[in-house]
């Protein structure tokens, strides 16, 4: 089942939808990463003076993040889960992409273990100059 990366048709693996969807590209898929990129475009709801604001670059890292669990299940054949952003700390913002700008976010997972996963994330421009950086931890929603 699994497809050839880069894969651009996305939207069944993250639960969110437009216009709400910050990730648009899934460029590299491993147990242990996941690199995405996304086109910053004028209709983003987080776009202000031809920027996209900090809010939109954590959802950006978030959504990757997303987007490494809902590839997983995918790649098993299971529907993917809900899941939440558990926690973020270490945020770092160095820079904001511009409109038209094209970022790539890379996620290295650093320990998963019954539903909860903790990472490292990185945004770059496309320049590769490193505009944030953070840590996550996210949970997969249970049925109870």
């Amino acid at each position: 089942m699994k497809q050839q990366l880069p894969l651009n048709q996305i939207g069944h693996l993250i639960p969110q939808k437009t216009p709400f969807i910050m990730v648009d590209t899934l460029l590299e898929f491993s147990a242990e990463n996941v690199v995405s990129s996304f086109l910053i475009s004028k209709d983003n709801l987080f776009i202000s003076n031809s920027e996209l604001l900090e809010p939109g670059l954590i959802e950006n890292m978030a959504q990757s993040v997303a987007l490494h669990t809902g590839y997983d299940y995918f790649l098993k054949g299971e529907a993917a889960p809900t899941g939440y952003i558990g926690a973020i700390k270490k945020v770092e913002v160095f820079g904001l992409p511009k409109l038209n700008d094209r970022i790539t976010t890379q996620v290295k997972i650093l320990h998963e273990f019954m539903g909860v996963t903790m990472v490292e994330v990185a945004v770059f421009n496309e320049e590769n100059e490193r505009l944030a950086q953070a840590e996550m931890k996210t949970v997969i929603a249970t049925d109870d």
